[in-house]
């Protein structure tokens, strides 16, 4: 959806806050402010830009450090007061480092109350995709992302076949030994499952929507 700025409600000083989301994930990268220069312009290039309120001029998100914000969509709240962009990050968003400018909050949360059960996914996902985003040298999830989707996806296979070897052993015994090693190739398999959405781009809440979708025929 493009936004149209002559339907946009700006502030007195020609301001709309603007939020910035990860179009791979939903993940929020940032908040900061456009007028109507700042929201053309993103449209025209597919470069979000802002209006940087410090230095009273255009801002090209990325244009000193390099990690631009590659426009995927726009919207306009329902109120017509406030933007939303998707976008795909060309590395950290904040000027920390940190994928998000909300990160840090995300973390002491993480602390406060870690996830239990198949909660704690989507940290495994939240680490995956920072992994897509920052590229961490030294990294194993670095190393899959960059060696491309053909070798990611034979991972994928690798582990497959892995799990099923386990679940075979794991009848057979059925002990504790063998349970262990089928909970670790399912383990694997998740984590490389994983990896694979990240490197095409296929948040798990497409997943969960589709098996949502599969549930109810």
């Amino acid at each position: 959806m493009e936004v149209d700025s002559d339907a946009v409600r700006w502030g007195h000083d020609g301001l709309v806050p603007t939020v910035v989301q990860d179009a791979a994930d939903g993940h929020v990268l940032m908040l900061a402010w456009q007028d109507r220069e700042a929201l053309e312009v993103t449209l025209r290039t597919g470069e979000v830009h802002f209006h940087s309120r410090s230095r009273d001029r255009l801002w090209r998100k990325g244009e000193s450090s390099g990690n631009v914000l590659r426009l995927v969509s726009a919207q306009l709240d329902c109120d017509g007061d406030a933007i939303l962009l998707t976008a795909v990050p060309a590395g950290p968003t904040c000027h920390t480092g940190a994928r998000s400018c909300f990160d840090h909050v995300a973390a002491e949360r993480a602390l406060a109350a870690p996830p239990q059960g198949f909660a704690w996914l989507e940290t495994l996902w939240s680490t995956i995709a920072d992994r897509a985003a920052t590229r961490p040298s030294g990294s194993y999830t670095t190393r899959l992302l960059e060696v491309g989707v053909d070798a990611v996806a034979r991972k994928v296979a690798e582990e497959a076949t892995e799990v099923v070897l386990a679940a075979k052993d794991d009848a057979a015994a059925g002990n504790d030994e063998t349970k262990g090693a089928l909970t670790g190739e399912l383990a694997d398999l998740l984590y490389h499952a994983l990896v694979l959405a990240a490197e095409r781009s296929v948040p798990p809440a497409a997943i969960i929507d589709e098996l949502r979708l599969r549930h109810v025929r």
